[in-house]
């Protein structure tokens, strides 16, 4: 760590204007007390680290809060001036985030049911040969690598998994706004009931569903419904894309992910899914990432 007398830091943006000066009980002189927040949330808040992150900074003593060196569990302000140690941006710069073809029979997490998660397919020789990133592959970066958003395990495409908090919390966290894009293989296993109650469906024999040309036999109705006017777990979905891209599949573009989200919105509308890929998230597409393999996120690649 730098020396006490010329500490390397980086500053957090703060607001414009003189720090005001502060006392014991987080109040500046002559006002009410100031909201304050977790060190560790306000840090993920700039966009400095993870939580989780941030907690081994200050753990390191990495991090400083008015010139003073940080405490587990402090409380700070929104004037207050937090600044990061250059070992912890160091360390963070040797952070890796990796794109994966997940195929199809892996989970995107911890191993369950007898099915291995996606991260033991980020071997050596499983590097897409046309990925010319400036990164050589070691075991370290296979510490602390974790999906950053979930995946079936009967669904295919791509899986992000990073050891860069900020990357995560930029995926999957509370307030993200990043889109994914789906391919959705469908089949059609309900119709109107009546031409007076199109919303509603009467089974159709699951031996016989409708999969050719489903798109002719589907009721926009439907399809309304699967943009905007379905919940899940008593709570409203988010309006969502969706679009025929040919007879057979949908196109969806999801700002959340719920579990099981698309195929359970499908279900609601008597469709089941028999196919479903991945394809883009935010701004990074799969494009011809071959299947079971991988590549690193390049640098000039953001989401």
């Amino acid at each position: 760590m730098s020396s006490p007398e010329k500490p390397a830091m980086r500053r957090a943006p703060r607001p414009e204007g003189s720090q005001p000066q502060r006392s014991s009980s987080g109040s500046t002189p002559g006002s009410g007390a100031l909201a304050t927040t977790r060190l560790n949330k306000r840090m993920a808040e700039l966009g400095l680290c993870s939580r989780r992150e941030a907690d081994a900074w200050v753990e390191n003593g990495w991090v400083k809060v008015n010139g003073r060196v940080a405490e587990m569990g402090q409380q700070v302000s929104p004037t207050d001036r937090i600044e990061v140690d250059k070992q912890a941006q160091n360390q963070q710069a040797t952070q890796v985030t990796i794109l994966l073809h997940k195929p199809i029979g892996y989970v995107s997490g911890q191993a369950e049911d007898g099915h291995e998660p996606a991260v033991v397919l980020v071997q050596a020789q499983n590097r897409w040969r046309e990925d010319h990133a400036p990164h050589r592959f070691n075991g370290s970066q296979l510490r602390g690598l974790a999906p950053a958003g979930r995946l079936d395990i009967d669904s295919t495409g791509l899986l992000v998994l990073t050891q860069d908090g900020r990357v995560a919390r930029q995926l999957i966290g509370e307030d993200s706004e990043i889109e994914k894009e789906y391919l959705v293989r469908v089949v059609y296993l309900g119709t109107p009931a009546a031409a007076n109650a199109p919303t509603e469906l009467q089974p159709i024999h699951a031996s016989d569903p409708v999969s050719t040309n489903v798109q002719a036999v589907f009721p926009s109705a439907m399809l309304a419904k699967l943009r905007h006017g379905l919940s899940l777990d008593g709570q409203a979905l988010k309006p969502a894309k969706v679009d025929w891209e040919n007879p057979e599949q949908l196109r969806f573009v999801l700002k959340e992910g719920k579990k099981r989200q698309i195929r359970r919105m499908c279900e609601l509308v008597g469709l089941k899914v028999v196919g479903l890929k991945r394809v883009r998230i935010g701004r990074v597409m799969l494009g011809q990432l071959p299947q079971g393999q991988w590549r690193y996120l390049a640098p000039h690649e953001r989401f």
